[in-house]
């Protein structure tokens, strides 16, 4: 049965768009910790110690603040579902994917969310119906990043078709999972409990695969690069992240949200550019100002601004 057409469609004021750009900070620097972590552990392992340590941080937040987490079978099933949809099976592909392709071919490929999601969320919602503005904004976007990542990234895809599969399932996944997240919005559930329920889930899902197919009691031991680029995986990208992602899913909705991964290429080059001095190249500026317009025909706002205001008879 197809969603009844009733609902406001959700919009995001200026703290959610700063939010937003702070989330793409941090899950761009996931594809760092990650690029770091590969060097000495195995990918179920890395998404396992990523989800373990972020959900034990935000068990001791709410403990610290007095907040129980709620253990009824209801908020058990959400939790163990949006831990599969949004951690267990994305990570664990993107983790595995990037030992097998670059990272430009890789962040094109992350790129799809946006168009995945708001597909989904048209099927499934009444408040985040597809509109020729919002197809226009996630196509605009979309070539944003292409331009960004260059021709060499380009060139990169079609190489490993398997990894590459798996990226995009990846993003598929992430599609469902924002919307489903929504979910937890009906029961009231403050973000923190639902980030960490969700990365509890998650856990219950991932550590046993790590010790069944990886035995990382047997691996030879990691150097401190690694460790801290787990910590930083972990308590950064993980637990900070999703703190604020699910604040944000319930305000602004899941389409909104994916947007986010436009953004994160940006943050990465920016980065580089003011902290290791690379420079801004051309394609970079080219695919910045596309993105934007992508984002701003998916805000809508800028329309609604040049559009000339009704004459009223005084």
């Amino acid at each position: 049965m197809g969603p009844s057409p009733a609902a406001s469609p959700l919009t995001m004021d200026g703290r959610d768009w700063g939010i937003l750009l702070f989330l793409s900070v941090l899950w761009g620097g996931s594809f760092f910790f990650v690029g770091v972590a590969v060097k000495g552990l195995p990918p179920f392992t890395i998404v396992a110690l990523r989800v373990v340590i972020a959900s034990a941080t935000l068990c001791l937040v709410l403990w610290a603040r007095g907040m129980p987490l709620p253990f009824e079978r209801r908020t058990l099933g959400l939790f163990l579902t949006m831990g599969l949809l949004n951690n267990a099976i994305p990570q664990t592909l993107i983790v595995w994917s990037q030992t097998h392709i670059a990272s430009g071919a890789a962040s094109i490929l992350n790129a799809t969310t946006p168009l995945f999601t708001v597909l989904i969320a048209h099927a499934f919602t009444r408040d985040e119906r597809l509109t020729p503005a919002k197809l226009a904004g996630v196509g605009i976007g979309f070539a944003g990043v292409v331009a960004m990542m260059g021709p060499d990234a380009m060139a990169g895809l079609g190489t490993n078709l398997l990894a590459q599969g798996a990226i995009l399932i990846a993003t598929f996944s992430y599609g469902l999972a924002g919307v489903y997240g929504r979910r937890f919005v009906q029961y009231q559930l403050p973000p923190l409990t639902t980030a960490a329920g969700a990365l509890m889930g998650a856990s219950l899902l991932l550590v046993p695969l790590s010790l069944a197919f990886e035995a990382p009691w047997a691996l030879p031991p990691a150097g401190l690069d690694v460790w801290g680029a787990v910590l930083g995986l972990a308590l950064l990208s993980t637990a900070l992240a999703y703190a604020l992602f699910y604040r944000l899913l319930g305000r602004a909705g899941a389409s909104n949200l994916s947007l986010v991964t436009f953004l994160i290429p940006v943050s990465a080059i920016l980065l580089g550019a003011l902290v290791l001095g690379e420079t801004l190249e051309t394609r970079h500026l080219v695919g910045m100002a596309l993105i934007g317009s992508g984002l701003a025909a998916l805000d809508g706002r800028p329309l609604r601004w040049l559009k000339p205001t009704p004459a009223t008879n005084g």
